[in-house]
């Protein structure tokens, strides 16, 4: 089975520190952690400051069913204000291959 990557990489808007980000993305866990074809999710902050969120769907259907769903949560608009959308950019990947520990 060929799971499928969704990689977001953005900066955060101006005024938003990482920990407000952080709880902010930790209030959207309950629907992605419920949405059909969820396999797992992290969040990371390079020495530049741009950030990626890194999901990984059991297939594409699922990821573009989430990516769709996803703005119409409750917690969306304050995630997404939270975000710089000046060049902010989500992109889906089939896994090619995976190691695990």
């Amino acid at each position: 089975m060929t799971h499928v990557a969704e990689i977001v990489t953005f900066e955060l808007a101006n005024g938003t520190t990482p920990e407000e980000f952080v709880k902010l993305s930790q209030a959207s866990e309950a629907f992605v952690r419920a949405a059909p074809g969820f396999a797992h999710r992290q969040l990371s902050q390079g020495e530049d400051g741009r950030w990626t969120d890194y999901v990984i769907w059991t297939d594409m259907k699922a990821a573009q069913d989430a990516a769709a769903q996803f703005p119409q949560q409750g917690f969306a608009p304050a995630l997404i204000a939270a975000i710089n959308p000046e060049g902010m950019q989500m992109r889906h990947e089939n896994v090619l291959w995976n190691m695990t520990a």
